[in-house]
């Protein structure tokens, strides 16, 4: 292992960092980033529960928490006389998203020894 860093040292990225709490749950990450690897605009639940392992329960949790945040959209419907759930990425999810993942390369980065500026 390295030598500790020096308070105020040599890390300028890693200490302006604040990691959306939001997105940083595990679930909610998986949820965001499987939504963002789709070809399709808009997902079905259970496709999400399916693919994902979740249950509905928690699934639906997950999904209001990140509905409330802004980050996606959920439309109820009914599709060939079935309840159809959609899910779907809003511009503010892709956005925090992407945010999160830069902040999670400068981290990565910092760990390499590579930080900003280097």
């Amino acid at each position: 292992m390295g030598t500790p860093a020096e308070p105020g040292g040599n890390r300028p990225g890693i200490a302006g960092l604040d990691l959306d709490k939001v997105i940083h749950e595990r679930a909610r990450l998986r949820v965001l980033t499987y939504l963002a690897s789709s070809a399709q605009v808009e997902t079905g639940f259970t496709e999400l529960r399916d693919e994902l392992g979740f249950s509905s329960g928690n699934l639906s949790v997950q999904l209001k928490t990140l509905e409330a945040a802004g980050y996606l959209r959920i439309e109820k419907r009914f599709v060939r006389n079935k309840s159809f759930t959609g899910v779907s990425l809003t511009v503010d999810g892709h956005r925090a998203l992407s945010a999160y993942l830069a902040e999670l390369e400068v981290i990565i980065a910092s760990l390499k020894g590579q930080g900003p500026g280097k």
